[in-house]
Formats: C-alpha cells, structure tokens, sequence
C-alpha cells in the first residue's frame, strides 16, 4: 500500500517522541524513586545515630526490659519500627513485637552488614509484619567492637503511595509534552511536505502535457531553489518537446513522402515501421507488429534478412516481388538489433537496360551482313585494274572504317551476349596453359612495334575452375590492349596464387592513364586517348568486355596507372569460381 511522505514524517516524528517520553518518564521516576529512598535512608541514618545516646547506656547495663520499653515508646513517637539486635542474631527489643517470639535475624542482609562493622541498608519482604520494608542497620560498638545492631525500618506502603503520585505526575507531564510536540510535529511535517505536494501535483499536470505549470513557493531554503530548478527544468522540457514534435512531424512527412518503400524490423522479425509507399508495394494495409514473412513471402527476401543478421552489415540485393524488382538496400542498427530495409523500384530501368542491350544486339545482328558485304565489294574493287591511284586511297580509308565498325559490331554482340545469357562453360582450366597461349596469339602484335613479353609463373600448374574460352578472350583484350597504348618497352604479365584466389597482373610501359580517366575505363565505348583509339582501330569496348567476364567469375578487376609510366591491370579470380 503506497504511504504518503506526510504520514512518513509525521511517524518517524510520533515514534521519536513516544520513545523519548516513554524513556524519559521511565528513567525519571527511577531516579527520583532511587533519590528517594536514598534520603530517606539518610534521614533514618540520623535518627539512628541519634537512638544511639539513649540506647547504648541501656545496652551495656544489660536493662532489656528498659530497653523494650524505651525502644516501643520511641518507636511510637516517631513512627519508625526499631529493632536492638546482638551479634548473635538475637532480638533484644523491638517496637512492635515481643522480642522473645521473634525469630533469629543473624541472616538479615542488612544485620550481615552491620556485624561486619559498615552501615547496611535493604528492601525487602518483612515476615514478621508481612508488609515490604526498608531496613537501615547500625553497628553499636563496645571497645571497639560490634556488640549490638540498631536496625531502624520504616513500612514502605507510605513510600509507595508517594512514589505513586510522584509517578502519575511524571506521566501526565510527560502525555502533556508528547500531545504538544506532536502537534507541533504535524503542523511541521504538513509544512515540510505541502511544497512536494506542489511539486508533485505540477508534475503530473506536465506529465499531462501542460508545459506552462510553474511553481512559485515562499520557502526561503532548498525546496525554493528546488522550485525555482523544476521551473527552469519544465522550460527546457517544453522547448525541447516542441522541437521534438517538430522533428517528429519533418520526419513523418519525410517518411510519407518517400517513393521508396521502408521497413523497419525489430530484432524477432516483427515489423516497426512502413510508409505509403511499401503498402504499395506489398499491396497490403497497415503491416506494422506483423511479421516479416507474413507479409512477404519470398524466400530471397528471407534469405536476405537472414544474411544481414547473421552478418550483422549493410548488403544491397536485388529481388523480384510481385512481377517487379526491386533494389532492396539494408542496414543493421547495432545499439537497438533492428534491420532498417529500402525497396528501390528500379523494374523500368531493368527493362530499359534489357531494351537497350536487345536493340544493341539485334542492331549489331543487322549490321553484320551489310557491313560484310560492303568489306567484300571494297576487297573486289581494288582488285580492278579500274579503280585509279586516287581512288585507291578513298578505297582504303573506307575499308579501314569498315574494319573498324565490324570490330565494334563484333564486340557488341559479344558484350551482349555475355549481358544477356551470362553462362559459364566450366572447367578445369590451366591459367598458366591459357597465359601462354595468349602471349603466342599476340607474338605478331609484340614483334611489329618490336616489344618485348616477360610471364612470371610459378613452377607448378595453376588449375582453377573456369570458362577458358571466355578467360582467354579476357587476356587477350588485355594484352592486346597494352600493345596498342605501348610504344617501347615491354609488357610482363604475372600469375600468384594466393590463399583461396589466383592473382594475374599485366603491367605495360605506354601511355598511361590520367586520374580523372581511371574511374571509367571500364564503360562502354569510353578511351582515354580518343585520337589514338580511332587510329589505332580500338573500340573501347573491349576493356568492358573484360570486366564482365571477370564478374561472371565472381572475381575483381582494378587498374593502377601513371601518365607516361604504363599501366597495371590487376585480376583476381578465386580458385572455385
């Protein structure tokens, strides 16, 4: 059950001041009661040392009878009970009783300590009048010994009643005291606890959304400071959640804005968040606390989520849902395990690309038998003894040109093909076999522009799974390429193997390539030195050509150049590709 802070105060101070008036009435009356009695044991003292001077003559005459009486009438004057005791413990007289029916008081704890010679005092139960007592008993010495004890006592059932009424005194003083201090308690704690009461109503109402509460208290103390912080602290609050909601609303009309769909996942696959677009896409309403899987189906979208969490790193796929593909861009948040997924809907540029690369193909297809044919009429005339000197040379330079659109029709159709039918014809294929073989189909090339070829090979063969005709064209566009760029020197070609990969390398002493070329040397039809490639017959596809056959081979290709220092493409391809 919740206690409130009052009533906590109000009963720590109600049990403080119970337990000091319980304490301090008890320990009062203690002492009062102790000084008591001890001032009345000093008063009896007195008038024991005063029975003394008519006693003793009495004693050492041995006038027992006068004794008796004495002692009964002075017991009766000053109404104190009197006793005369001798070492032995024999009752010689008494003011209240006959002296001879007594019994032996030899055992009495304060005649003990009389005999003893020291002054001895008791309380305690009398079996002789059968009421509590307190004893007083003083040594009466002859020569300089105890002969006699002089016991006074007086009844305590006097003592009693005062102690009582002294008690009642010290009770109701101490219910006085306690009823005013916890008065005065409940008036402070009331006080203590009216400004968290405040402070704790005004909370609620900020809580509530009301971020104009204030708080103004006339403590002059800690808890007027602590208002004065809750102020400032409820100001920063307001401010910051305007600047929230403001963020909050730029991002929700961000998110609603999007034409990309967004999911995001939680760490069991539960879906958090979407936009418009992504309801769109999966055709379905308000997704969010469903289940991934539940909403779409498709094992590569599956597989995706898989590999993201497993790896726990940002992957980009493309997939195909519902007829349309999609370029799904996901990020894994660390600190809170969700999975953040962008579906691109680039099905248009798909078919564009694939529109494109069919033209490119059926044009190149066209193009071939015409320009073929054109090539065959230019061969059969300049083999007439008609055509003139002047002629001849138009004849040539058309020939050239049509050499050089039939090199790019080929390698059109065969950048297509590669696009389009991506299939590999795997095998065991020995890259040191297919280097060699290279640099033999390209000897003519080197030994024309007098060019030397160095291949550092290991000893041992290095097979590798692999298309070897497709491997081969690679390296020779590759090398072909460098002779074309290379006008001294010579070209080395590389091949290491690695740990689960083989690295060929084919470095060239030419031209070069610049910084801002490197970037795009592998787009179609794109030459660094275009003057130089269209005399030289080069298409600029071949480069192309190159890098798709090594992606076809899951491997990378990149490329290092310095202007007039040469160039060094660099292949990697794993062993099982």
């Amino acid at each position: 059950m919740k206690r409130s802070l009052f009533i906590k105060i109000f009963a720590g101070y109600f049990t403080i001041i119970c337990m000091l008036s319980v304490s301090i009435s008890f320990f009062s009356f203690r002492i009062i009661k102790h000084y008591h009695i001890k001032s009345l044991t000093g008063e009896m003292l007195k008038q024991g040392k005063t029975l003394l001077l008519k006693i003793t003559p009495l004693l050492e005459h041995n006038s027992m009878k006068e004794l008796d009486n004495l002692v009964k009438l002075l017991g009766s004057d000053i109404n104190t009970r009197i006793t005369v005791i001798d070492v032995n413990g024999v009752v010689l007289a008494d003011s209240k009783k006959n002296p001879a029916e007594m019994e032996n008081h030899k055992t009495r704890p304060e005649v003990i300590q009389a005999i003893y010679g020291s002054m001895g005092s008791s309380m305690r139960f009398s079996t002789t009048v059968r009421q509590q007592m307190l004893y007083v008993a003083i040594p009466v010495k002859k020569a300089d010994r105890v002969s006699w004890v002089l016991r006074i006592s007086l009844f305590l059932n006097d003592i009693n009643a005062l102690l009582g009424d002294l008690k009642n005194s010290i009770i109701s003083i101490a219910a006085a005291a306690t009823f005013i201090c916890l008065v005065i308690s409940f008036i402070v704690a009331r006080k203590m606890t009216a400004p968290i009461h405040i402070l704790s109503k005004a909370s609620k109402r900020i809580a509530s959304g009301d971020f104009n509460t204030r708080v103004f208290l006339k403590n002059n103390d800690e808890l007027n400071e602590f208002a004065d912080s809750f102020n400032y602290m409820t100001e920063k609050i307001r401010s910051l959640f305007e600047e929230v909601s403001f963020q909050k609303e730029e991002f929700n009309y961000i998110i609603s804005s999007m034409h990309e769909g967004l999911m995001v996942l939680d760490r069991d696959g539960t879906i958090a968040l979407t936009n418009e677009s992504l309801k769109k896409i999966t055709q379905t309403g308000d997704i969010r606390g469903k289940f991934y899987w539940e909403v779409l189906r498709e094992p590569q979208f599956g597989d995706l989520i898989k590999k993201v969490t497993d790896g726990r790193q940002d992957t980009i796929e493309e997939l195909t849902m519902n007829g349309r593909t999609f370029l799904c861009s996901t990020s894994f948040i660390e600190p809170k395990e969700k999975i953040i997924i962008i579906f691109l809907d680039i099905s248009e540029i798909r078919n564009m690309e694939r529109i494109k690369k069919d033209l490119v193909l059926n044009v190149s297809h066209e193009l071939r038998t015409p320009l073929t044919a054109i090539k065959g009429f230019l061969e059969t005339m300049e083999e007439e003894e008609v055509v003139n000197t002047s002629h001849r040379r138009y004849l040539e330079i058309i020939k050239r040109h049509t050499d050089r659109l039939i090199n790019i029709v080929k390698d059109l159709m065969d950048l297509s093909k590669l696009e389009k039918e991506a299939a590999l014809d795997l095998e065991e294929a020995d890259l040191k076999e297919l280097v060699k073989r290279t640099g033999k189909i390209c000897e003519q090339a080197l030994q024309q522009k007098n060019l030397s070829l160095k291949l550092e090979m290991e000893d041992e063969p290095v097979f590798i799974r692999a298309d070897a005709f497709k491997l081969e064209q690679a390296f020779i566009n590759l090398l072909d390429n460098a002779i074309k760029y290379t006008e001294k020197g010579g070209i080395l070609i590389s091949l290491k193997r690695e740990d689960d990969s083989v690295q060929i390398c084919v470095k060239d002493t030419g031209i070069g390539i610049g910084k801002e070329d490197l970037s795009r040397i592998f787009e179609r039809f794109y030459v660094a030195d275009k003057s130089r490639s269209r005399s030289l017959g080069g298409t600029g596809l071949g480069l192309s050509i190159v890098k798709h056959i090594v992606l076809l081979h899951n491997g990378t290709i990149d490329v290092q150049s310095t202007p007039g220092a040469g160039t060094r493409f660099i292949i990697n391809l794993p062993l099982n590709a």
